[in-house]
């Protein structure tokens, strides 16, 4: 009788699912995914499942991915210190070239890999290809760009043959042609606006936006534009959630219709805020 029981329950989530699932197939999904989250087996085996899972539905799944403490391990073991100004990595011109090496040959591939084992058709798409980039105006930073272009044209092509594109945070100079280190989630924002995805979904190692970040009961469920100016006015997003935050207004003021914070901590978060009613993490909307 528990065995019958474990099996309707099982059915019934996906009975709550079919929905979600008839309403988002043909829809294109872009992931993010934080350095942080992926240094976890576990927490990268439920993610993978999850995108797998998207993409076995008939939705059409981009990954943008970070690697920061895969590189600062890269940059300690050829016996140099990660230097970081106002939360950002110097990029000398020896660290850019382990930064690509790291993101392109080291964490990529693996992600690619992953979701290969699953059955999912993944490709890797190193984001020089397809971002344009310009240095920051802080002269201390080195190699160190933000993204100013996406071009979409080689991720809708692999999409439309059912690829997952797994895309790393690299920038090609307009002005110079050369290798910039982008931030992720900016990177991830360009693209997701370029694409106008259905959702852009932010996965880190935080259950979302919280008021009090030593609270989880703090979490704001659903923010609006109108609401973060006033919330970063009174420090509640700072640090590292806020290019987060702006990364998500910015996809949002460019058409997307919603973004999502997410934890990546959590069994299946991804799943949870796609195919539930209730969902997880923050939702911002217009």
């Amino acid at each position: 009788m528990e065995r019958i029981d474990t099996a309707q329950a099982k059915a019934a989530v996906l009975t709550e699912a079919l929905p979600y699932i008839q309403d988002f197939q043909g829809s294109v999904v872009l992931v993010k995914l934080g350095g942080s989250v992926m240094e976890i087996e576990a927490n990268l085996d439920s993610i993978m499942d999850d995108v797998a899972f998207l993409n076995a539905v008939g939705i059409k799944v981009v990954i943008v991915h970070g690697g920061g403490k895969a590189i600062s391990r890269a940059i300690q073991a050829s016996g140099h210190a990660p230097v970081f100004v106002e939360g950002q990595r110097v990029t000398d011109e020896a660290t850019m070239e382990i930064v690509r090496k790291t993101l392109n040959n080291v964490v990529n591939p693996d992600l690619v890999a992953r979701l290969c084992r699953r059955g999912a058709n993944a490709k890797p798409l190193h984001g020089n290809w397809i971002f344009g980039a310009k240095k920051i105006a802080a002269p201390d930073r080195g190699y160190v760009g933000e993204v100013v272009q996406a071009s979409a044209r080689a991720v809708v092509e692999m999409l439309d043959a059912r690829i997952i594109p797994v895309v790393t945070p690299l920038g090609t100079g307009l002005d110079d042609g050369h290798l910039y280190n982008v931030n992720a989630d900016f990177a991830a924002a360009a693209l997701a606006k370029a694409l106008k995805v259905r959702k852009f979904v932010l996965v880190s190692d935080v259950p979302g936006l919280l008021r009090d970040p030593a609270d989880p009961a703090t979490l704001f469920s659903t923010l609006h534009l109108a609401d973060t100016g006033k919330l970063k006015a009174a420090g509640v997003i700072s640090g590292g959630m806020l290019p987060k935050i702006e990364s998500c207004e910015d996809a949002i003021r460019a058409g997307v219709r919603k973004v999502h914070l997410v934890d990546g901590r959590m069994a299946h978060s991804l799943l949870l805020e796609i195919f539930t009613r209730e969902g997880v993490g923050t939702e911002i909307t217009e």
